[in-house]
């Protein structure tokens, strides 16, 4: 595994080399639509680098699969912004990628400084949401089951979240 650091997610050289050799991505890479100004600043970090990583890693390594963290509720039709973008993406990825993209509803995790205040304070009630496999997933757990799905060569649709938590109960078993 590398590490690659990055100062401009949106374009990629010819030469670059950052995902040859690459078996998969985990693009994870994105901001809540609260943090930012309209849908130009929101639709940058989501479409334009998922895009542009996924086409560069297509290029270097092309029979990667490009994961892509997209939300519960992306649809083409939306009224809300955040989801017609988000569905575009996951659209344009399937149709010129190599590609997974994943539906995870309500996401437990840790705490981050540039996260949404309504975050933090919810934060602490999302462990009510536990029992229910289709309106919560661990970060951890979004993890494991990209991992599993990876394992089992999955690629070319969308993961919603009750399979999320199936994939990580099976990475967890083994």
């Amino acid at each position: 595994m590398s590490i690659v650091l990055r100062d401009d997610f949106a374009h990629y050289g010819d030469g670059d080399e950052a995902f040859a050799g690459a078996d998969l991505c985990l693009w994870c890479l994105g901001k809540s639509v609260s943090q930012v100004d309209g849908e130009a600043a929101y639709r940058r970090p989501t479409y334009d680098f998922a895009i542009a990583a996924a086409g560069a890693l297509r290029k270097a390594s092309p029979a990667a699969t490009f994961h892509f963290v997209s939300g519960a509720g992306a649809a083409l039709g939306s009224r809300a912004m955040w989801a017609r973008v988000k569905a575009e993406t996951e659209r344009d990825l399937l149709a010129g990628t190599r590609a997974l993209c994943w539906r995870p509803a309500a996401i437990g995790g840790h705490p981050s400084a540039s996260e949404p205040m309504a975050y933090r304070v919810m934060r602490p009630a999302l462990w009510l949401l536990r029992p229910f496999r289709g309106l919560y997933v661990s970060g951890d757990d979004l993890g494991r089951a990209m991992l599993q799905a990876h394992a089992d060569g999955l690629s070319g649709r969308i993961v919603e979240n009750r399979e999320i938590r199936d994939l990580a109960d099976r990475y967890r078993a083994g």
